[in-house]
């Protein structure tokens, strides 16, 4: 068990120095990346291997022309993900939305004006760094039904049932203990709420070279579950009608896809 806490701290400040990392270049007007320069999965805009390798982009050019002309240059430089989340989860007005691992908080400002007035979005980071851009892009952008929050994703700092909709943009995959971020999830989701994320899914066959490598866990790919493992996750944390659609690959033993669940509604008693 003190093995188990070792390993899950270590990942956990990996990814955190590499990300307050990703921050500080993203503050100066350059494009952050979440993987080291010789990575497979550059995590954002256009990574150069995996375009040779055929494998398809990260970061802010997965976002509508409109979605990005509407953010912050410093919110999109620092867009770090594999997918669109806030229009996987066909937000509606008047929600509360909370973004997981919400970085410089792109899928934050977006998602609070999809909200609009009468909602809200939270964003959870563990990063001082990515909280402060974050804070500073919200200032930016104007957006007032906002608030971003200081912690872990597998100990999220809200009440029991307190959001409708959950997001997150290629972080899961990240965590050291996925099981305790999918079972916070069900505990802040409203009955019937929805779970709504892009990430890594791992092929059933990725190499255990791969998996071993931090390097390849920073940018994105070795701690990835395979769907089978991350749909098993969901149910077990209490979620139902699960449901994983691969997008398109980002290495050769992965690729980004959509993943829904949602909180089973409340029953008439």
């Amino acid at each position: 068990m003190a093995e188990q806490l070792k390993e899950k701290n270590e990942i956990r400040e990996t990814v955190r120095e590499r990300y307050a990392e990703a921050a500080r270049v993203a503050q100066t007007q350059q494009q952050a990346s979440c993987g080291p320069a010789d990575s497979s999965c550059g995590c954002a805009g256009a990574d150069p291997i995996g375009i040779e390798q055929g494998f398809g982009d990260f970061g802010s050019e997965l976002y509508t022309d409109a979605d990005r002309e509407a953010l912050p240059d410093a919110a999109k430089l620092a867009s770090l993900g594999c997918g669109n989340p806030t229009a996987v989860a066909e937000l509606n007005e008047g929600e509360t939305v909370l973004d997981l691992g919400s970085g410089g908080g792109i899928d934050v400002l977006l998602s609070a004006r999809r909200v609009g007035p009468t909602g809200k979005a939270y964003g959870l980071d563990m990063t001082e760094e990515m909280l402060e851009l974050a804070r500073a892009n919200q200032r930016q952008a104007g957006v007032e039904n906002v608030e971003f929050l200081k912690g872990t994703i597998e100990d999220v700092p809200l009440a029991d049932e307190s959001v409708d909709v959950i997001i997150s943009n290629c972080v899961i995959n990240l965590s050291g203990d996925k099981a305790a971020v999918l079972r916070e999830a069900a505990r802040v989701l409203r009955p019937g709420g929805r779970f709504a994320v892009t990430d890594v899914i791992a092929d059933p066959d990725m190499d255990e070279a791969t998996r071993g490598d931090i390097a390849q866990w920073t940018g994105c790919i070795a701690g990835a579950l395979t769907a089978d493992a991350f749909a098993e996750g969901l149910q077990a944390a209490g979620l139902e009608d699960v449901e994983i659609v691969e997008t398109h690959r980002v290495h050769e033993h992965a690729g980004s896809a959509i993943i829904r669940a949602r909180q089973p509604a409340p029953t008439d008693g």
